[in-house]
């Protein structure tokens, strides 16, 4: 079981570096802190596991989202 849950993150890591978008990209970092939540419970640190859960899938993936929304929002800014 943890082994495919390994594999699974190597191969969403690497999507998410050859991805050219940056929605999707955040998406992918989100299933991987996922994935990593389970891997940790599985390896019996239930406490870590509820922490990565709540700051990396929870709170940064809402963060990255917000910022991706900003910076694509503001289009018409001089440069871009």
């Amino acid at each position: 079981m943890i082994d495919t849950i390994l594999i699974l993150m190597l191969v969403l890591a690497l999507i998410a570096l050859i991805v050219r978008d940056l929605l999707a990209t955040v998406i992918l970092t989100s299933v991987f802190s996922l994935l990593s939540c389970l891997a940790f419970y599985i390896l019996g640190a239930p406490d870590v596991a509820l922490t990565e859960a709540a700051v990396g899938t929870g709170i940064g993936s809402v963060v990255f989202i917000w910022i991706v929304h900003r910076t694509r929002g503001s289009k018409d800014a001089p440069g871009r």
